[in-house]
């Protein structure tokens, strides 16, 4: 492949991802009920090019994504144990709306709104700082797999699956989210702990590209949309945030984060 070839898209999957990035962070920023819209946005956007890849019509599609995003504003607002069920509902409902393809929709379905209301959580929780941490550990992961894959190529990660990926942009990836994670040590009582938890979010990012890569290969479609100039779908773009999402809400039920400085005997 020519070189010119190798980089033709680029541009283009720069400028995308700038307006996304801006949009992101504003609404990360600002949190509160801006947060939660862009959440449920994604939300239906994601359940919907899920339908139309596992074959879905338009109008069903179209239902899902809306349930999607209304169940992941309910489980947002209403208190606690009242909205876990609407975590679930979409993933449910579309045993009855679908006729094929159902356990993927399952599975992907209750990805992404646990995904996105876990990101909630998140920003809830921990702020402005440790969401961007997360964001550009996730982008680092992809960025420079990116490119590290590109430019030095070799063995293939997983040809059969995802024929682009090699094990030199996977461990870029890791790399760059350890890297990342440098510069947040300067947050006044943060612990070294922070690079070892944020190459294991880069690997589920990883695992979460993966995941959808293996859907698209068994559905038989290249990208899950043409919504996003350069980056295909939204599903292209926050594979790897839905996984690097779900990871974080589990572990953060086993290990402090953010990881504190270990208090002296």
């Amino acid at each position: 492949m020519a070189t010119s070839e190798k980089w033709a898209d680029l541009a283009t999957r720069m400028a995308s991802g700038a307006v996304m990035a801006v949009v992101g962070l504003w609404a990360v920023w600002v949190g509160g009920v801006w947060f939660t819209a862009l959440l449920a946005g994604l939300t239906g956007a994601l359940i919907w090019e899920l339908v139309r890849m596992l074959g879905g019509g338009p109008k069903r599609a179209l239902t899902m994504a809306l349930v999607g995003a209304a169940s992941l504003v309910a489980a947002k607002l209403l208190p606690g144990g009242f909205g876990l069920p609407f975590l679930l509902l979409p993933a449910i409902a579309g045993i009855a709306l679908l006729e094929r393809n159902r356990t993927l929709y399952m599975m992907f379905a209750a990805l992404i709104v646990i995904a996105s209301f876990g990101l909630g959580v998140q920003r809830d929780d921990f702020g402005f700082v440790w969401m961007l941490w997360l964001a550009l550990v996730v982008i680092a992961t992809d960025v420079f797999g990116y490119f590290a894959g590109r430019a030095f190529g070799g063995p293939k990660f997983w040809p059969q699956v995802s024929p682009k990926k090699t094990w030199s942009g996977t461990v870029a990836g890791w790399v760059s989210a350890a890297v990342v994670s440098l510069f947040f040590l300067r947050i006044p009582g943060v612990g070294w702990e922070i690079i070892g938890i944020a190459v294991a979010i880069s690997m589920a990012a990883q695992m979460g590209d993966i995941a959808e890569s293996a859907m698209k290969r068994k559905m038989g479609v290249k990208d899950s949309s043409n919504l996003i100039p350069g980056h295909g779908g939204f599903f292209d773009r926050f594979d790897g945030m839905l996984g690097a999402s779900v990871f974080l809400l589990l572990i953060e039920q086993v290990v402090d984060f953010p990881p504190a400085l270990p208090v002296p005997a």
